[in-house]
């Protein structure tokens, strides 16, 4: 069965090589799987902050508020 995952030629330097290999180790899983999980994680925390900087440019003075009620109305629909 063929899987669906993508796969990509990564070449590491020795010690992050090794700091990887150790982390699998100790978590018991894959070489790949682990690197993959890092991988992701490292993403997550590039969106967020991206979302971050994102909501400081919202932030200003000339901001208009508006109530809950009024965007997404009584209901919240």
């Amino acid at each position: 069965m063929a899987t669906e995952k993508k796969r990509v030629n990564v070449s590491l330097s020795k010690p992050t090589y090794k700091a990887l290999s150790y982390l699998a180790k100790r978590d018991d899983v894959p070489f790949a799987t682990k690197a993959s999980a890092l991988i992701e994680e490292a993403l997550e925390l590039e969106e967020d902050i991206a979302f971050g900087y994102l909501a400081r440019q919202r932030e200003s003075e000339n901001v208009t508020y508006r109530s809950h009620e009024e965007v997404w109305g009584k209901y919240g629909l």
